[in-house]
């Protein structure tokens, strides 16, 4: 999923940052009316966001599986990775934590997890099948397959046929960003199920601090207030990560927990 820029107040879908962006970048012109043009396509044959995401990371994938899920450079892939992995080192990831990682794509990061975690204890979700067959490669090429790690493809964030109060950690890297807001509150709505009383959600997303926007439905970017407010409608305690800022990624962090 794609790498966002910093938070700010701009809107990247008015018509003025527009013209303005495209007089400062001109070479960028032809690639963003072909993103128009796939983009127009894949609406007229998609019936809902998933289906339409789906066809987009098909697109990327086919292309460079790195680049679908945002990253500019192999080198630039596992920084990301190490970035994600060592934060939630930091903050008390241990190899006997279950996690469930939402959006894992090719694992850029989840393969990290994966070594770290005792076997069996990673739990890898993604809506794009094309995605999850590169992650299988990214599995034989660090050669994970004695950790067994689950790599489920599905069509929804109900988590509908994961346990109840499995997960002690659950993770969402970059999937928010690419999400309209119904399907971060179906998201919401039942991830609690799944999360074990003691355990943490955290999410990334675009931040904003104006109005908040989307470009071409794959990039959304939201207004923290409205994701703490979504969450605590949804019964969770949510805060926001200020460490996390702290790094070179361009997303900003919340974490949900069950209320004490």
């Amino acid at each position: 999923m794609a790498e966002p820029l910093p938070p700010t107040r701009r809107n990247r879908a008015s018509l003025t940052y527009k013209v303005r962006y495209a007089a400062q970048n001109p070479d960028r012109i032809k690639s963003y009316l072909a993103r128009v043009a796939r983009d127009l396509r894949f609406r007229l044959s998609s019936r809902d966001h998933v289906a339409y995401y789906r066809a987009v990371m098909k697109s990327d994938t086919a292309k460079n599986p790195e680049a679908a899920v945002g990253s500019r450079s192999h080198g630039r892939w596992l920084a990301l990775g190490q970035m994600q992995f060592d934060y939630l080192r930091k903050h008390g990831l241990k190899p006997d934590d279950r996690m469930l990682e939402i959006g894992c794509g090719n694992l850029r990061a989840g393969w990290r997890f994966i070594d770290y975690l005792d076997p069996g204890n990673y739990y890898g979700i993604d809506i794009s099948p094309d995605i999850l067959l590169a992650a299988q490669n990214t599995l034989v090429r660090q050669e994970l397959r004695e950790k067994l790690p689950h790599l489920t493809l599905v069509n929804d964030l109900k988590l509908r046929f994961l346990p109840s109060g499995h997960f002690s950690v659950v993770h969402a890297h970059s999937v928010f960003s690419h999400s309209p807001l119904d399907v971060i509150d179906e998201c919401l709505a039942h991830v609690g199920r799944v999360l074990a009383p003691d355990g943490f959600f955290d999410f990334t997303f675009d931040r904003t601090e104006g109005t908040e926007h989307h470009v071409l439905r794959e990039d959304f970017y939201y207004r923290t207030e409205t994701l703490i407010s979504l969450a605590e409608r949804h019964g969770f305690a949510a805060r926001f990560m200020d460490d996390w800022e702290e790094l070179p990624h361009g997303q900003s962090k919340i974490r949900v927990t069950h209320p004490a």
